[in-house]
């Protein structure tokens, strides 16, 4: 189901993240050809040309030592001088180098003055290095601009060539977002309508998906005739075992042996009837066939408290019941009612003597009681299934507090539980989005 912008765009995501890829990868290699250049030419300028002109001048010194009249170089970008003119004025500045390499940052790009010395003389090699400017750019950048043209035009038609092959998976992706786990459609994912050429993998995986959807078209028709069946089913014999009790309790000739074993199967039927409307409700796909309006839960907890009064038959037990206020839950009476009974009766079946405090507060519902309690590392697994403490009395089903534990979890009631054995179990349940209201009577 689309719950999103992301989700609506389908396949969206993963094109931009192809795209940004590539852009990435082209803006990298861009980076890269430019260092490249700008390097190649620092080597031309502080390596290639210094060199040059120490050979020229030492092919110059060999030739001179030879022949006094050997010419000097002079070439559109190197000139030699003389310490000594030879018809060739030294121009100003150079005569206080010293021997070595100088730069003369008043020319146009830049020149490179190499001096050297013997017997006495120097020569003043001056490279001019305004045509190296030019050289580097057509050697240099116009390669670099094809280069880069070369490398834009291969990653677009990547780019392109990789939507087309991701095509079949981002058509798989919209797919999925059309799947409802509440009515599956058995004619998603059928590969005679997939984009593109699609290979092997894909396929199997289009054919897994398919597969997965029918099991959970399947898995949900089960589930809905098992709740439809099992609501009827069950409901019936139980009903019919209640009124045939009521019957019996009816009758003048029973003695009190016989009616408090029609009273202890009428209390089972009744337990029996929670249990199977507690399954039923948590065996449903959705809360949508709930009836979910604001509830009382001031009136709950008094109804609940009246239907297990027949627990405390005969036991020494005080029920005392707190009202600060009013709690309004927007919830399926039903649940709450599950819930908050099975917490009530649960505090009744392990209260021997002394008393149970229900209070009803603006965080919640909190019943303590002062029962057998329960062993401190046995608190948090009271909530598993069929967990029976070591304080456990015979007749239950071990499943209440799981049942109130799930119900906490999915309506998001957050329920906690404090005890200590041979003192009593607190346990507490809040409700965030309830409505406060003054308690009755309080003006």
């Amino acid at each position: 189901m689309v719950t999103d912008g992301s989700r609506r765009n389908g396949g969206g995501g993963l094109r931009r993240s192809l795209g940004r890829a590539f852009l990435l990868q082209a803006v990298f290699i861009s980076i890269a050809a430019v260092i490249g250049v700008y390097v190649a030419g620092f080597t031309i300028e502080e390596v290639l040309i210094e060199r040059a002109l120490e050979e020229e001048a030492a092919y110059f010194w060999r030739h001179h030592t030879e022949d006094a009249s050997f010419p000097l170089p002079d070439t559109r970008n190197l000139t030699g001088y003389m310490s000594r003119s030879w018809g060739r004025p030294l121009p100003p500045g150079l005569g206080v180098m010293e021997p070595g390499f100088h730069k003369l940052p008043s020319q146009v790009d830049f020149s490179v003055v190499y001096v050297s010395e013997q017997q006495a003389e120097r020569l003043y090699l001056v490279f001019d290095g305004e045509r190296v400017g030019e050289l580097a750019l057509y050697f240099g950048l116009m390669p670099l601009m094809g280069a880069l043209i070369v490398v834009y035009l291969a990653t677009w038609l990547a780019y392109r060539v990789s939507r087309r092959a991701i095509s079949p998976v981002i058509w798989l992706a919209r797919e999925v977002h059309k799947v409802d786990p509440l009515a599956p459609d058995a004619t998603l994912f059928d590969t005679g309508s997939m984009p593109g050429k699609p290979d092997e993998d894909v396929l199997a995986l289009a054919e897994a998906l398919s597969s997965l959807s029918r099991r959970i078209n399947e898995l949900v028709t089960r589930e809905r005739n098992f709740t439809r069946d099992a609501s009827h089913e069950l409901r019936s014999p139980l009903t019919v075992i209640r009124i045939a009790a009521d019957m019996l309790l009816g009758e003048q000739e029973l003695d009190r042996p016989a009616r408090n074993s029609v009273l202890r199967i009428k209390r089972a039927a009744a337990d029996m009837e929670e249990l199977t409307e507690a399954f039923l409700l948590l065996a449903r796909e959705s809360d949508q066939a709930l009836s979910m309006d604001p509830v009382c839960l001031n009136d709950v907890v008094a109804d609940e408290l009246e239907r297990a009064r027949g627990l405390l038959a005969k036991k020494p037990v005080e029920v005392r019941t707190r009202e600060d206020c009013r709690v309004m839950v927007v919830a399926s009476e039903k649940v709450l009612s599950v819930l908050v009974g099975n917490l009530i009766r649960n505090a009744f079946s392990y209260t021997d003597a002394g008393r149970v405090d229900v209070h009803i507060g603006e965080s919640g519902l909190t019943i303590e009681d002062s029962g057998v309690g329960i062993p401190e590392d046995q608190v948090q697994q009271v909530f598993e299934p069929f967990f029976r403490s070591e304080g456990s009395r015979a007749g239950g089903h071990g499943v209440g507090l799981t049942i109130v534990k799930r119900l906490s979890d999915r309506f998001q009631w957050p329920v906690e539980i404090e005890s200590k054995p041979g003192e009593g179990t607190r346990v507490g349940v809040r409700f965030p989005d309830a409505l406060v209201l003054p308690a009755l009577g309080d003006g």
